[in-house]
Order: C-alpha cells, then sequence, then structure tokens
C-alpha cells in the first residue's frame, strides 16, 4: 500500500451537475499516466481530486492507506507536487527563488543543492537571476515544472506523485522533446509516477505508459496507448473525423485528423 495512490469510485457535483461520475483509478511510481479526453470531459477537476486540493463528495482518494484529508500538509507536500495549467505570481521573484519555494516541506540547507539541480534537469540554467514575471509563457513553464520536482527531490531524485496540466501547452518543439523524454526517464526510475494531462493524444502515444479517457466526467477508456487509441474509440468519444495509423519507427498509434 506505500507505493499506491488509489481513487476509489470518486464523484464530484456542482451547479447541480455531475464533473466526476465514480471514477476508480489506480497510480504506482514507475509509469507515466496521461489523462486525456475532450473539453469538460473532467480531466482538470479530476486532478484536483486525486491531489487533495478539491475532495470528492462521494468515494475516496487513499494514498499509503491513509485518505488524503488525514495527512498533514507538510507530509503531503513531500509526496505529491503539482504544476497547473496557470501559476500567475503577484510579486517579482527570480527563478531561483520560485524554485525553492517547492523545497518549503524539506529542511532549508538541502535548499540550494536541489534548486541547482533541477535546474539543470529541466532546462533553466539559462534563466538564472531572472524576474519570473519576465519570463515568456514557455520559460514560466520550464521554471514551474523545475518547482515541482524539487517538492519531491530526495536523494538525488524525485520520489511520489507529480501531477501536471498541459505542462507542454506553452512550449516549443524543442523543449517539448526535452520536457517529455525527461519525465519518461524519471517515472522509469521506479520512484515517481507522473500523472498528466494532455490533449495531444500523439503525445500522449509516444510518452505514456497508460492512457486513461475520460467524458463527461466518467472514466470510459482505460489502458495501454495501442488499446485506447484506435478509431472507434475515439471517433466515439471525440466525435471527429480522424484515422489512427502506427509511428513509422515506434510501435505507438499516431492519430491523423481528416481534412
Amino acid at each position: 500500500m506505500a507505493d499506491i495512490l488509489q481513487a476509489q469510485r470518486i464523484s464530484l457535483h456542482a451547479a447541480g451537475r455531475k464533473l466526476l461520475d465514480n471514477v476508480s483509478l489506480t497510480l504506482t511510481p514507475g509509469e507515466v499516466v496521461a489523462l486525456i479526453g475532450p473539453n469538460g470531459a473532467g480531466k482538470s477537476t479530476l486532478l484536483r481530486v486525486l491531489t487533495g486540493y478539491q475532495p470528492p463528495d462521494e468515494g475516496a482518494v487513499i494514498l499509503a492507506g491513509n485518505p488524503l484529508g488525514e495527512w498533514c500538509n507538510e507530509a503531503l507536500s513531500r509526496r505529491r507536487a503539482v504544476m497547473r495549467q496557470r501559476s500567475g505570481m503577484a510579486f517579482s521573484w527570480t527563478v531561483e527563488e520560485v524554485i525553492a519555494m517547492g523545497r518549503a516541506p524539506w529542511p532549508a540547507a538541502q535548499t540550494p543543492g536541489v534548486v541547482k539541480e533541477v535546474m539543470a534537469l529541466t532546462g533553466c540554467d539559462d534563466l538564472a537571476g531572472r524576474d519570473f514575471c519576465q519570463l515568456s509563457g514557455g520559460e514560466q513553464q520550464r521554471v514551474q515544472l523545475a518547482r515541482a520536482l524539487a517538492q519531491l527531490w530526495h536523494n538525488g531524485q524525485p520520489h511520489g506523485w507529480l501531477f501536471l496540466d498541459e505542462p507542454t501547452s506553452a512550449l516549443d518543439l524543442y523543449h517539448q522533446q526535452h520536457i517529455l523524454r525527461l519525465l519518461r526517464r524519471l517515472a522509469l526510475t521506479g520512484t515517481l509516477c507522473v500523472c498528466v494531462v494532455v490533449h495531444d493524444l500523439n503525445q500522449a502515444a509516444l510518452w505514456a505508459d497508460r492512457i486513461v479517457l475520460l467524458h463527461g466526467g466518467r472514466l470510459v477508456a482505460e489502458g495501454t496507448p495501442q488499446e485506447v487509441l484506435n478509431e472507434t474509440t475515439l471517433q466515439h468519444w471525440y466525435q471527429a473525423e480522424l484515422k489512427v495509423f502506427s509511428h513509422p519507427e515506434h510501435s505507438a498509434p499516431q492519430v491523423w485528423l481528416k481534412p
């Protein structure tokens, strides 16, 4: 139980409608899990519930055998980190100061060394000393990823559950590839689970071990990219005309929208 985060039949209601409907999901370190689905499917809402920021109306989220609500903030912050879609800052902070915010649950003496490590990993070295508010959207995303990794960093690598909401949406192609390769490599260490909301189905196919498809707040498909990303499933739930073919260099499926 120590290495499992489970959502057990969770439901959430708001304004008379169900945002999540009886969703069950297990997340284990060592894998990348992609949450996909059309707009309004419940992906970001599920992320908020899985991370403990939004309690469910029904069901429970269990980490290491205990409901999230029973964890103290410091202990939970050492086990799970979140990178949201939008992360505005009201004050001027340097890049290093923003990243160091992730170290709040840990001894301060470790902070400088960890900040240096994660900056190098995420390609933030060239942003050192700059005002976070003056960075481009893509640069801010890289810094926020470094902050989230710093929060989970222990004994030279991240441990726990890393939740990301569209982490590459503002990145150029080079940095998309760099970050996705990094997340995959870190998950393969076996101490980190990466759970990521993505809209790009081809990215999900190439980098995720498991894909979870949501629609109308329900989990409607789950499995490997080959099991979930097929024409019948995607056309039914996305209502789009598309073709699915094999990647020319990998076994992963790739999705092509018909013109």
